[in-house]
């Protein structure tokens, strides 16, 4: 099987250290955050626990079919670049090219984002400490856990992960016991989805918005793709991964979401709040703990939503940072973000990454937020549209895998429901993207209409640049014509 030339020559190479445990947390915490503990409350309290439910499974059933797509490439050609490896090959070099740097930056800013949100959590204990000083505790902890080895990420993500699906399970649990009236007093039945406009408030814009909601939430589940990289075996530990994310995140979300709709209504107050995602002590996960007598929850869901921030960071960072490393080595960015240390890291883009993400963070805490929150939106579509990417990739890879002669059979892992997987969510995805603020649309509130969207034009203007600047060098690659050679990786 083929190998890039680029990796083959060099003396250093990435470490292949990622076991089969730290892949399934990584794809099961990428997905778990502050979208859940916090934003949950308030997808209820807009479409009530029926539409919430609605989006969130429907948006599962998405991120179902792009993760099938990720599987069926990453444990055929499982190499850090992912994403902008399979544009490249798939679709063409400035498809590649855009995905790439929109990947890097989405991450870099994300971990921006991260630092800003783990000042306001660290202000529930040490409300006298400025927020710099955590952020830049936090910064150097999570560079210092990737700069020592991909095991090293993985072991730290893997921990971070741990604790908040033990969060998760406790809260179905302590939930499910308060549902049939075991704990927190008398049982409210079904009363929750029949009060108001239950289970369906607000109509079908309601459930369109929190379609949004719920895609933001599920971003990071593709983390898994760019890990293939450095994983121990691949081709058994990729599809492993792939299969059982899926109905875990479901359980988790699905779970959560239900439990909350049973114990409070979704005109409770506390729901709404906790859409600003700051207030720990509004978290229905809070409120829950709390009614289940644990005097002590809006502590330790503090913790734990602290957690998760560190998780989303660390995540982010060793995931921009490879992305930076495989473009280097491809020729797409500067050559110098390809130095690997001893370990196999990539310490010149990691610490690119982290300036950034430095950067992001001051533009917060000393400007007057306007630079920050550009850089946001920018950033914000930039999840969906590497989903789009991935979906279109797999699309066209597997039309010139067979039109090749290749045999569907002798790959390593077989989207089950190909084509139609990818071209349901190619569906939904653009569904997901133009109507993300289609309330402010039918407002006529142009001026949020621009910021929400400015991520798509950022994207569209990289790919038409690179095409301009490299000429028919970076044409679409047709299907004859595609490299489509994979991988062997031995397990180690």
């Amino acid at each position: 099987m083929g190998m890039p030339a680029a990796s083959a020559s060099e003396e250093r190479r990435l470490r292949r250290g990622l076991k089969s445990r730290h892949l399934q947390m990584i794809a099961i915490g990428g997905a778990i955050g502050t979208g859940l503990f916090l934003g949950s409350g308030g997808t209820i309290s807009q479409a009530g626990p029926g539409g919430a439910l609605l989006a969130y499974a429907a948006i599962g059933i998405m991120v179902l079919f792009v993760m099938q797509s990720l599987g069926e490439m990453s444990t055929h050609l499982p190499v850090a670049g992912s994403f902008h490896t399979y544009g490249t090959k798939y679709v063409s070099p400035s498809f590649g090219f855009a995905m790439g740097w929109n990947y890097w930056f989405n991450w870099a800013i994300t971990l921006a984002a991260e630092l800003v949100a783990a000042g306001v959590i660290m202000s529930f204990w040490f409300p006298d400490v400025p927020s710099w000083i955590w952020a830049a505790v936090f910064l150097v902890l999570l560079s210092g856990l990737n700069f020592l080895s991909a095991k090293a990420f993985g072991e730290g993500e893997f921990w971070f992960a741990a604790i908040k699906v033990t969060a998760v399970l406790a809260f179905l649990v302590l939930g499910v016991l308060m549902i049939v009236g075991i704990l927190g007093g008398t049982s409210p039945g079904l009363s929750n989805w029949t009060t108001g406009e239950a289970p369906f408030a607000g109509g079908w814009m309601s459930v369109i918005s929190v379609f949004m909601i719920a895609g933001f939430s599920f971003q990071g589940t593709e983390l898994v793709g760019v890990t293939a990289g450095e994983s121990e075996n691949p081709r058994k530990d990729m599809p492993r991964a792939i299969r059982t994310v899926f109905w875990r995140i479901m359980l988790f979300y699905i779970g959560a979401i239900a439990v909350i709709g049973f114990l409070l209504p979704y005109t409770d107050p506390s729901l709404l709040a906790s859409a600003n995602n700051e207030d720990v002590t509004a978290s229905p996960f809070t409120l829950v703990f709390e009614r289940a007598g644990i005097a002590v929850a809006a502590g330790m869901m503090n913790a734990v939503i602290l957690t998760a921030i560190l998780s989303a960071g660390n995540s982010g960072l060793y995931a921009s940072t490879r992305m930076l490393y495989a473009m280097a080595e491809e020729g797409t960015a500067p050559r110098l973000f390809a130095r690997l240390n001893e370990r196999g890291v990539p310490v010149m883009a990691l610490l690119a990454t982290a300036m950034i993400g430095l950067f992001g963070f001051l533009t917060e805490i000393m400007g007057d937020g306007g630079a920050y929150t550009w850089l946001m939106n920018v950033s914000g579509l930039s999840g969906f549209i590497v989903w789009v990417g991935i979906a279109w990739c797999h699309f066209r890879f597997r039309r010139a895998y067979v039109r090749q002669g290749r045999a569907v059979a002798d790959l390593p892992y077989r989207a089950p429901l190909f084509p139609i997987g990818p071209i349901i969510a190619l569906i939904m995805l653009v569904v997901v993207i133009i109507g993300q603020n289609v309330q402010a649309i039918v407002n006529g509130q142009l001026l949020q209409v621009a910021s929400a969207y400015a991520g798509l034009p950022a994207f569209l203007l990289l790919w038409v640049i690179h095409r301009i600047v490299t000429g028919r060098d970076s044409r679409m690659v047709g299907l004859d014509e595609m490299d489509i050679e994979g991988l062997e990786i031995k397990a180690s």
